[in-house]
């Protein structure tokens, strides 16, 4: 299942990069927590990015048949994160991405870069 999820991995960062997002970050967390695999951390310049940003990864990752588990902050898209169980989409507006400094707080994880 591992293996697949970096299909999906490519699948999701493919998406937020066709959206024009900016810093993309892919974190292996899989030694470091239960809740996920993966992350793909990103930053978009506005509300209307962030949420062109999130409905790509969703209908993307949808396409393989992996549904999205839950969408939480599409309202404010200040921060949107997408549970894909595995795998975990954070998009981010810039003020918010440095305030909750997620790639500091699983700074021990290994990134990985778009070749996974």
């Amino acid at each position: 299942m591992r293996d697949q999820y970096k299909e999906y991995v490519h699948v999701a960062a493919d998406a937020v990069e066709d959206k024009k997002a900016r810093d993309v970050v892919i974190l292996d967390i899989s030694g470091l927590s239960v809740i996920a695999d993966y992350f793909i951390i990103c930053s978009a310049n506005s509300r209307t990015q962030v949420q062109a940003i999130a409905d790509a990864v969703e209908e993307k990752m949808g396409e393989t048949g992996v549904p999205c588990k839950g969408i939480e902050g599409m309202d404010d898209a200040k921060w949107v994160l997408l549970d894909f169980g595995d795998l975990v989409v954070h998009v981010f507006q810039e003020e918010e991405r440095r305030f909750f400094d997620l790639e500091r707080l699983w700074g021990d994880a290994p990134r990985l870069t778009m070749t996974v």
